[in-house]
């Protein structure tokens, strides 16, 4: 209990040093006619944003409040931060000009590939479905009801058809966005290492 007391007067104590010393301080704002004002008390809500001064006990200046960044501002200065990181990025991936040409190539190249192969696999699918439905029209013609079994053939070959249609789709808009991925990242690899 003893200590406790003891405690809170070491707080008093403390705080009534630090008093004069934060009193000392001056605060300088513009208010709203424009005049300059020095102020003991601190810097008005309605004024923080425009920005303001501390200043000591002999009038020098100790910091400066910058005034709140508009909106316009604000936005800028967040694309300047997202540019540089982004530019940060493209310099760890690429060294120059021919290291996103080069990356470009791969990149087209295995796509160009798996295109290749779905349309493979699709010939492949409509060769198959063609050779069962010439089984299934042998049966009709044969007066034979065609086997259910072959029917669901048919259609799962035709659904793989499609879905192989839309996989090459897929891959031609990665082409295309590809090609406008690495046209972009090569224009500003050049801009940010002066190549041309």
């Amino acid at each position: 209990m003893a200590r406790q007391g003891r405690f809170r007067k070491v707080l008093m104590v403390m705080s009534l040093l630090a008093w004069p010393a934060a009193a000392s301080e001056l605060y300088r704002y513009t208010n709203d006619q424009g005049v300059l004002v020095l102020d003991r008390h601190g810097v008005p809500a309605q004024f923080i944003g425009k920005g303001y001064e501390v200043l000591n006990s002999q009038g020098r200046v100790i910091r400066v409040v910058p005034p709140a960044l508009s909106a316009e501002q604000y936005q800028r200065l967040q694309d300047e931060k997202a540019q540089a990181e982004a530019d940060t990025k493209l310099l760890r991936l690429y060294a120059g000009v021919a290291d996103v040409d080069r990356a470009r190539q791969r990149k087209l190249a295995e796509l160009d590939g798996l295109i290749r192969i779905a349309q493979g696999n699709q010939q492949a699918a409509r060769n198959q479905q063609n050779a069962l439905q010439a089984q299934a029209a042998g049966q009709e013609r044969a007066g034979r009801p065609v086997p259910e079994t072959l029917l669901t053939q048919i259609a799962e070959l035709e659904r793989e058809h499609q879905r192989l249609h839309k996989d090459i789709e897929r891959y031609q808009r990665a082409q295309r966005d590809a090609e406008k991925t690495f046209a972009d990242d090569r224009a500003r690899i050049a801009a940010l290492l002066g190549e041309g």
